[in-house]
């Protein structure tokens, strides 16, 4: 039996398929899984299975148990707000699952990239992150649910910190030591790829999904990442927007820290976008919209400079340079 029939029959057994045909329609967009469309007879749904190699040049392996995860993080999200993403319907095999499809929400990156930045939703990202870090924070349940040390670390420590400081010596210490304080902090409940690819538009507000790298952590990683992409796309585009975009995504999530001090975390947050900024340009997963070598010299020569002198992500999103 395929891997794809296996899927056909998951569907069936969780009554979601009947025996007719079963079509899984592609879709694009990420490097970790596949991802199909099928209609159903109440309506058309979204599979996703994680892939055990990712879809990138280097060798990038990431254990298949992140599908799992995902639906944790999905399910503990909806718990503290319904609207921040998508109902999961079934869990198949290979660690696949099923969720609800959502018409008419746009991909996030997609209307970034087509020019079409709006601040006030990248402050409700900002809350979105916030919430599930606050209603997380410190929770033994949550850290017990999520012992998801060794596959952060292969899909997020190894790949834009370590490999980095492999192919850096000038910057490997800083970078060493910014990947086992990250390790070590177990303090909320970390999204892990809070990008703007995996980030819905709805009427509702942002619907997140792809919580692969889901793990117990530190919430600085979300919003360091989310952060890196906007400060990335401002550098590709040249539009003030996009700053101002990342401005109110750190400006919103700041009154949700109720977990620590506010100023320690968005150090920490600053650290971590710098580091993430140049994994982008030298990194196992680049940007692949960054192909003219002045946009990924500007990135990069920013990155290296905020490593070697760390600001506030607040700080970092305001001085950060377009061109």
């Amino acid at each position: 039996m395929t891997m794809d029939a296996d899927i056909v029959d998951g569907l069936r057994g969780a009554g979601l398929a009947g025996e007719g045909d079963i079509v899984l329609e592609p879709l694009t967009g990420g490097v970790s899984c596949d991802v199909w469309k099928v209609e159903t007879p109440s309506g058309p749904i979204v599979v996703k299975r994680p892939l055990p190699q990712l879809r990138v040049a280097a060798e990038w392996l990431a254990p298949v148990e992140r599908g799992t995860s995902e639906v944790r993080w999905l399910r503990r999200a909806r718990g503290v707000d319904p609207h921040i993403a998508p109902e999961v319907l079934a869990e198949l095999p290979g660690h696949a699952f099923a969720m609800r499809f959502l018409p008419g929400c746009p991909v996030w990156k997609d209307e970034l990239m087509a020019g079409r930045v709006d601040p006030e939703f990248a402050a409700q990202v900002g809350t979105g992150i916030a919430a599930v870090h606050a209603a997380t924070a410190h929770n033994d349940g949550d850290r017990a649910d999520f012992p998801n040390d060794d596959m952060f670390r292969a899909l997020r420590v190894d790949p834009f910190l370590l490999y980095v400081a492999q192919h850096d010596a000038g910057l490997s210490p800083a970078l060493h030591a910014l990947a086992a304080d990250l390790s070590g902090r177990k303090i909320a409940l970390v999204h892990g790829d809070v990008s703007p690819k995996n980030i819905l538009v709805s009427t509702d507000g942002p619907v997140f999904l792809d919580a692969e790298c889901a793990v117990f952590g530190d919430p600085a990683f979300d919003l360091a990442f989310c952060t890196t992409h906007l400060l990335l796309k401002a550098v590709w585009s040249g539009d003030a927007q996009l700053n101002a975009a990342a401005a109110a995504l750190v400006d919103a999530y700041r009154p949700g820290i109720g977990w620590e001090d506010a100023d320690d975390l968005l150090l920490r947050a600053g650290k971590l976008t710098a580091a993430l900024l140049l994994a982008r340009v030298k990194g196992k997963s680049p940007a692949a919209y960054l192909t003219d070598p002045e946009h990924r010299r500007i990135v990069r020569d920013q990155a290296r400079a905020l490593i070697a002198a760390p600001q506030p992500i607040d700080a970092l999103a305001t001085n950060w340079k377009r061109i």
